[in-house]
């Protein structure tokens, strides 16, 4: 029995480990990885700025838009939407072995870090919150989009 992925999850397939299992049901959830997927309102803008500002390379281009990016061993997907930005919250983190350090680095590249004063979470005048035994940087894409470079336990 095989199983095929709706067309919409096709551009995930080569990097799968494993698509079906014997037993021909997909796997648990946590048996897969799982990438974070970052709208866009405006394709080669917002490609400028995860290639040319951030520095990702591409893995692969989805022939119906979408830009496959790969990130420390995981990947993340920029499409093209109509909805993008409207999120509120963070909708991508990249742990980092020094936020100090890359806070510092991106900031070089005129990336600004939101400022925010709410309870539990108060950033300094660089933009870096410390929560426990977690900091973390909060910036936005051209659309709005929240990402987070964040330190800390890993396990």
């Amino acid at each position: 029995m095989t199983i095929e992925a709706p067309a919409e999850h096709r551009l995930l397939e080569p990097y799968r480990s494993e698509y079906v299992r014997l037993s021909g049901v997909i796997g648990m959830l946590n048996d897969n990885p799982v990438y974070a997927t970052i709208a866009t309102g405006d394709l080669a803008r917002a490609r400028a700025f995860y290639e040319g500002t951030l520095g990702f390379g591409v893995e692969m281009e989805d022939p119906t838009g979408g830009v496959l990016y790969g990130s420390g061993g995981t990947r993340f997907l920029l499409y093209p939407s109509e909805f993008a930005g409207g999120a509120q919250q963070t909708v991508a983190t990249w742990f980092v072995d020094d936020v100090d350090a890359m806070v510092a680095e991106l900031a070089g590249k005129g990336i600004t870090f939101e400022q925010y004063d709410l309870p539990g979470l108060k950033t300094d005048e660089r933009g870096i919150a410390e929560t426990g035994p977690f900091k973390g940087a909060w910036f936005k894409d051209p659309d709005g989009n929240i990402l987070n470079v964040g330190q800390g336990p890993t396990s």
